[in-house]
């Protein structure tokens, strides 16, 4: 059972520096998200004001830039999910030669620094003769996000009993049936959490996406050009602060829906 102690002063001073440290950059997004002005940060800020959301609201180029960003994402996610989902049923329900290595591969996409793979995907491009669109970039960002659907759902395909697979294709279930009935109930959160989870990087991602993305715009990168205009910098953080809470929620939702994965059915842990 957990102490019921209190933890040691100096442990809890430490805590609260750690998330001070983390989370006082993230809270000075917000606080210049209202500062009235327009092209420099000042400490402290000179006046707040609200009419940045307004001003971000008319701007048709933030609009365009969320637009693909959202795409990208949603379509990276799906992609995620069907390759991540078939690679860990392959790698966790069967054996055979060099089953870890292929583990080892289909994780060491998101182990590589951001900007090796982009190169190498910008490189494959031109050797191909590949237009940059909507979709190079989507092939970008699955590399990665197809290794969190693989982490979520290989974990949750290893707790998971053969003994339930077997009993269903005993009492005459065929595979399509075995799966939607009995694998899928066990892995749905799983799945779940890794496309949320997929879908939150695939928003935020910057490296990878500039490599491939030619002159499109997804939101960071937008950001990131704007970073470096002079004029109405409180756009560029109303729009951060945006992306901060899409961001987040997705994060949250998987950690509640995979914090009780253990008690998967059939599972002997």
């Amino acid at each position: 059972m957990p102490s019921e102690r209190r933890p040691p002063l100096a442990l809890t001073l430490a805590a609260a520096a750690g998330l001070v440290f983390l989370l006082a950059p993230i809270a000075l997004i917000f606080l210049y998200a209202f500062s009235s002005e327009e092209k420099s940060f000042q400490w402290p800020p000179p006046g707040f004001t609200v009419k940045w959301i307004g001003v971000t609201l008319h701007r048709p180029d933030v609009w365009q830039a969320l637009g693909l960003s959202l795409k990208v994402a949603a379509i990276s996610t799906v992609v995620a999910l069907v390759l991540g989902t078939l690679t860990a049923a392959a790698v966790s329900r069967s054996r055979f030669f060099g089953r870890e290595a292929i583990s080892l591969l289909v994780i060491l996409p998101i182990a590589l620094p951001g900007i090796i793979t982009g190169i190498s995907l910008r490189s494959a491009f031109a050797l191909l003769d590949v237009p940059f669109s909507t979709w190079t970039i989507v092939l970008g960002h699955a590399t990665f996000c197809i290794v969190i659907v693989y982490n979520n759902a290989v974990a949750r395909f290893r707790r998971t009993s053969g003994a339930l697979i077997d009993a269903a294709m005993d009492l005459g279930a065929d595979g399509l049936q075995t799966f939607r009935m009995v694998i899928l109930p066990n892995i749905a959160t799983a799945l779940l959490a890794g496309g949320m989870l997929a879908f939150a990087l695939s928003f935020d991602e910057v490296i990878v996406t500039t490599f491939t993305a030619g002159n499109q715009t997804t939101l960071p990168i937008w950001m990131l050009e704007e970073l470096v205009r002079p004029r109405q910098r409180p756009v560029t953080n109303v729009v951060a602060m945006a992306v901060v809470i899409v961001t987040i929620l997705p994060i949250l939702a998987a950690y509640y829906l995979t914090r009780d994965g253990a008690q998967t059915a059939g599972s002997d842990k």
